[in-house]
C-alpha cells in the first residue's frame, strides 16, 4: 500500500490529489486499486506522508493502537478510509447495530450434496492420492469438482462450469468457478488419463483401511457403452452385442472386478466387439497388477464366461471359481430340478430396499470327481424366463416368415445359403429354436417348421431354473448360493454409473478422453458406494439419490448486514439444516456446518466517494 499521486487541470489550474492504492493481481497481470482519496497533502510534511499510509494501512487491517492518535488530520484521514474502503468500524465486534429493513440475503446456492461428497472424497483420501500421482493443488480441486458433478448432476464437460456457478463449489473446494471454462476441464481428462491405474490401486487399498474390506472372492461382469457419432478416432469403437439394446451404435465393453461390499477393485475398458469369454484372461492380469492375485482366491463369473478354457485359466493361477453353467449342462440336469430334495430357502433383498416382497428359491446339492454343482430354481425368475422366452419365440416366428417368402418367390434359391440363413436364425434365438424343427423343401419352393412338443415342454419346466458349479467342494449348498448371488452388487454398478451416473451415451470422440470419462464415473461410484454402505452400517438402507435430493434445499447464503455506522457486513455460511437433513449428516459422519462464517464489510452503495 502506498500513495501516488494524480493531477487533472481544470481551466487553467492545476488540481493536485493524492490517492491510497494498492497493488493487486489480476488474471491480465499486477494492477493498482485506489482505496481512497486523502486529498491534496502538500500542506503537511512530506515525511508525515508515509506515516499516514501506514496509519491507514493498519486501520484498514483491523489493528488497534495502543494510544489514541492525537493528530486530528490523520485521524480524520483514517476514518475516511473506513468509510470509503469498507473497513470495519473501528468498534467493530461481534454485536452491531443494523437497519432492520434493509437486511437481506444474496446468492444462494446448493450445498448439501456438495458437502457430502466432498467429505467422501477427502475421506477417502482423494486430495493425497491424487497430489502423490503428480497433479497440482489446483487440477486436484478441478478433478474433484468433476467428480461431484458426475455424482450430483451429471453433465458434459461444456456443460459443467455453468453446474459449478450454480452450486457451492467454490465455498466448499475454494476453487475459482467464475471465469472458469470447458477447456481447462477437457485438458484435465488428458492430464488425469495416463494415472488411472495408479490412482485406482491407491483408492482400492486405501478403502480396504477406511471400510475393513477383505478380498478373498472377486466378482467380475462386463457392460457396454454406446456413442453418439461415429468415433473415427477411435480405434475401440466397433459394434457388438449391445447391452445397451443399440445395435446401431458403435461401442465399448467395460470390465469391472467388485468385492463382496461392492466397492471397485479393477476395471478396463475393451473394444466393442470383445465377447465376455475373451476378456477374462486379459482382466485377471490387470486384477493381479492391481492387488495382487493370492493362490486360494476366488473369481466368481456370470454363464457368460463359463466356458472350460476359462476355467483352466482360473486354475492354472491356482484360484477357485464359481459360475453359472451355461444352458446347454443346464438341461442335462432337468429330472433333478424337480427332485423331492431340493430345499426352499429365501432370495434377500435388496439392501436398498429391504420392505420388498422375498422372493422363493428352492436350491439342492449334486457333487462330480471335480466339482460341486448347486442346482437352483427361482420363483421370481421363472416368469422372467417366460417372458425371455415367448419374446425369442415371437421374433423367430417373423423371421421364419420372411425367410420363407423369400424362398416362395424365388429371391433365395441355393440350398446352401438357405441352409445357411436357417443356422443364422438359430444362432439368434438359440433359447427357442431348439424345439423348432425347421427345414426346407426345395422341389415346392417352401420353409417348413413346427413345433417340437416334447422339447418345448422341456424348456418351460425349466423356466427360473439355473446351475451353479465350483472347484469349492468344502462350501456348503446355501453359502455358495450366496456368494454367486452377490454377483448381482456389480449389476448394481453398471446400472448405478449408466442411471444416476450418467456414463452413457458417450460424446468424447478420442480415446484417452473416453477412457478418462468412464473413470470419472467410476471415481463418483467410489464415492456412491462409501456413502451407501456407511448408511448401510447404519441400517440406513436408502439410494444416494434419496440422500442427493433430500439434502438438495441445504444451501449456502451471504446475509447481507447494513449497519447504522455506514459500512455493510456480509456474512457467507451455510443455511440451518433441516432435522432430516442433521439426520442424514449424523448417519454419514460429516459435520452439519459446511463452512465457517467468513465476514466481509463493503462501502453502502450511493455512499460518497
Amino acid at each position: 500500500m502506498y500513495v501516488r499521486k494524480s493531477t487533472r487541470r481544470y481551466k487553467n489550474r492545476t488540481y493536485t490529489n493524492y490517492l491510497l492504492v494498492e497493488s493487486v493481481s489480476t488474471p491480465k497481470g499486477p494492477r493498482q486499486k485506489v482505496l481512497c482519496s486523502l486529498g491534496d497533502l502538500r500542506p503537511r510534511p512530506r515525511e508525515e506522508w508515509l506515516r499516514l499510509a501506514h496509519k491507514v494501512q493498519a486501520a484498514l487491517a483491523g489493528k488497534q493502537e495502543l494510544f489514541e492518535p492525537t493528530d486530528g488530520d490523520v485521524s480524520t484521514a483514517v476514518a475516511r478510509a473506513r468509510a470509503l474502503s469498507g473497513a470495519p468500524p473501528e468498534d467493530s465486534s461481534d454485536v452491531v447495530a443494523v437497519r432492520a429493513e434493509d437486511v437481506a440475503v444474496e446468492r444462494p446456492l446448493e450445498a448439501g450434496p456438495v458437502h457430502v461428497g466432498h467429505e467422501f472424497w477427502r475421506r477417502l483420501g482423494l486430495d493425497q492420492i491424487l497430489a502423490q500421482v503428480g497433479l497440482s493443488v489446483r487440477a486436484t480441486k478441478l478433478v474433484c469438482a468433476m467428480t461431484l458433478n458426475r455424482l450430483i448432476n451429471p453433465s458434459s464437460e461444456h456443460a459443467m462450469p455453468a453446474w459449478m456457478r450454480r452450486t457451492a463449489i467454490h465455498d466448499v473446494l475454494g476453487v475459482e468457478v467464475e471465469t472458469l471454462t470447458e477447456d481447462p476441464l477437457y485438458r484435465m481428462l488428458d492430464t488425469l488419463h495416463p494415472q488411472r491405474a495408479l490412482i485406482e490401486k491407491r483408492l482400492g487399498e486405501r478403502e480396504r483401511d477406511v471400510f475393513d474390506l477383505e478380498q478373498t472372492v472377486f466378482f467380475y461382469d462386463l457392460t457396454s457403452s454406446y456413442f453418439e457419432g461415429q468415433a473415427l478416432a477411435n480405434p475401440k469403437a466397433m459394434r457388438g452385442y449391445s447391452r445397451d439394446s443399440r445395435p446401431d451404435c458403435k461401442q465399448v465393453v467395460i470390465g469391472l472386478v467388485i468385492d463382496r461390499q461392492g466397492f471397485p477393485i479393477a476395471h478396463e475398458i475393451f473394444e466393442g466387439k470383445r465377447q465376455d469369454r475373451q476378456s477374462l484372461a486379459e482382466m485377471l492380469d490387470v486384477l493381479d497388477a492391481r492387488v495382487g492375485l493370492a493362490e486360494g482366491r476366488m473369481i466368481v463369473v456370470d454363464r457368460g464366461m463359463a466356458y472350460d478354457d476359462n476355467l483352466e485359466t482360473i486354475r492354472a493361477r491356482k484360484m477357485h471359481y464359481l459360475v453359472a453353467a451355461r444352458q446347454t449342462e443346464r438341461n442335462c440336469w432337468l429330472d433333478d430340478f424337480e427332485a423331492d430334495d431340493l430345499v426352499e430357502i429365501l432370495r434377500p433383498t435388496s439392501p436398498n430396499n429391504p420392505r420388498q416382497k422375498k422372493s422363493k428359491v428352492w436350491i439342492a446339492r449334486r457333487e462330480t470327481d471335480n466339482e460341486l454343482l448347486v442346482l437352483c430354481k427361482s420363483e421370481g425368475r421363472i416368469a422372467k424366463d417366460r417372458a425371455i422366452r415367448e419374446k425369442q419365440e415371437t421374433h423367430l416366428l417373423a423371421d421364419l416368415a420372411k425367410l420363407a417368402r423369400r424362398i416362395e418367390t424365388g429371391r433365395l434359391v441355393k440350398q446352401q445359403a438357405i441352409g445357411e440363413a436357417i443356422g443364422r436364425l438359430r444362432e439368434r434365438y438359440p433359447r427357442v429354436a431348439r424345439y423348432w424343427r425347421i427345414e426346407c423343401d426345395q422341389k415346392a419352393k417352401r420353409l417348413l417348421y413346427a413345433e417340437d412338443e416334447a422339447k418345448r415342454s422341456k424348456a418351460e419346466r425349466l423356466d427360473g431354473c439355473y446351475l451353479l458349479k465350483t472347484d469349492r467342494k468344502d462350501l456348503s449348498t446355501e453359502e455358495a448360493w450366496k456368494i454367486y448371488m452377490t454377483l448381482t452388487r456389480a449389476e448394481d454398478a453398471f446400472r448405478d454409473m449408466k442411471s444416476p451416473l450418467a456414463e452413457r451415451p458417450i460424446f468424447h470422440q478420442l480415446e484417452h478422453r473416453v477412457e478418462t470419462h468412464i473413470f470419472l464415473c467410476l471415481l463418483a461410484y467410489h464415492l456412491l458406494v462409501a456413502i451407501e454402505t456407511t448408511l448401510e452400517r447404519q441400517e440406513m438402507f436408502t439410494s444416494w439419490a434419496t440422500v442427493r435430493d433430500a439434502l438438495r434445499s441445504h444451501q449456502i447464503v451471504t446475509i447481507v448486514l447494513p449497519t447504522t455506522a455506514g459500512p455493510i457486513l456480509r456474512i457467507r455460511k451455510g443455511s440451518t439444516p433441516e432435522p432430516h437433513q442433521r439426520e442424514f449428516y449424523r448417519l454419514l459422519g460429516v459435520p452439519d456446518e459446511i463452512i465457517p462464517p467468513r465476514k466481509t464489510w463493503s462501502r453502502r452503495a450511493g455512499a460518497p466517494a
